[in-house]
């Protein structure tokens, strides 16, 4: 049976979900080994952390140069092991490392490379939405190893007790990969909400909120939810450029996206559309994102969402 290739993703030494929802689709087509990337020392513990899913093993790879180097050490190592294993696909995390990995591996290995996709099937062609969610392509890599990037939460993931054997490799990172030295980085904070590109589920604030994002935060903290923002608001300095969704921003693909106070632009909704499930809350009737909604309400978002967050509390006791 074919090999495929997944890049585990960590946070805080921890597989995150999208790990899983790539190890999902992965098994799809093939064996699923997972690549775990790791400063000396970190290796066996993150490898534990992948006890679910359909992972048939997890191959460790140790080395320091993952520090020094960044990007380009870890592209190298995985070329490497392309280079080894020969599977058929590598399958990463579409956000902003596992990009410019995918970008990186492609190069070395002379292979295609699909960014941004929805879903892949067992024959290795994968769904894109491009065009501002205009257009759906169903493409594939018709060159060397198909290198695909996932988009996080498009993808149940299988986390069923998996059993996977685990490798330890050794790798020399080459010279070439050693052209650019980080020399200091910042590991992102993670505050009392979900990831944004990871939440199941997101409110988000526009133009509508003038800045004031309290009942959007209100409300998202009573579902449990992250909290976005459109560009709008970000270049208004109302919200982190962090929280940004959209073509520019983040993309995000929820179980439900709530969009407060947001006209629709289609950089906005580039970003969204493909979430399962759209509420859309906002005062003008005419607003394009209506047309994405499957439930809207027509209001002021900063009487419906006070209502809407004391309803939450009070099912929730």
């Amino acid at each position: 049976m074919s090999t495929v290739f997944i890049l585990a993703d960590f946070f805080e030494g921890k597989a995150t979900k999208v790990t899983f929802e790539l190890a999902t689709a992965a098994a799809r087509i093939g064996d699923v080994a997972a690549i775990v990337l790791a400063p000396i020392g970190q290796g066996a513990a993150r490898a534990k952390t992948l006890t679910n899913g359909p992972i048939t093993s997890i191959i460790v790879v140790e080395n320091s140069d993952f520090q020094d180097y960044g990007v380009s050490a870890c592209a190298d190592a995985i070329t490497q092991l392309i280079s080894q294993k020969s599977p058929v696909a590598l399958l990463v995390a579409s956000n902003a490392f596992g990009k410019e990995i995918a970008a990186n591996v492609a190069v070395k290995t002379n292979s295609g490379v699909i960014t941004d996709a929805v879903d892949i099937d067992s024959n290795l062609t994968a769904t894109q939405v491009i065009f501002g969610g205009s257009a759906t392509v169903h493409s594939k890599v018709s060159q060397g190893t198909s290198i695909v990037t996932l988009r996080p939460n498009c993808i149940t993931p299988d986390l069923t007790l998996s059993s996977a054997t685990i490798e330890n490799i050794a790798l020399t990172i080459s010279a070439s990969a050693k052209k650019a030295t980080v020399k200091s980085s910042q590991a992102p904070v993670k505050g009392g909400r979900p990831e944004l590109t990871e939440a199941n589920i997101v409110v988000s604030g526009g133009r509508g909120t003038n800045g004031d994002f309290v009942a959007v935060e209100a409300f998202a903290d009573s579902l449990g939810a992250a909290v976005g923002a459109s560009r709008a608001a970000t270049d208004a300095g109302w919200y982190p450029h962090s929280h940004q969704v959209g073509q520019t921003g983040k993309t995000v693909s929820p179980q439900l996206y709530v969009a407060c106070g947001i006209s629709g632009a289609i950089q906005h909704r580039a970003g969204m559309q493909t979430s399962k499930a759209i509420i859309v809350i906002n005062k003008d009737t005419e607003a394009p994102i209506f047309e994405l909604a499957d439930f809207g309400v027509i209001g002021d978002l900063f009487s419906v969402l006070p209502a809407a967050t004391e309803g939450v509390n009070a099912r929730k006791s």
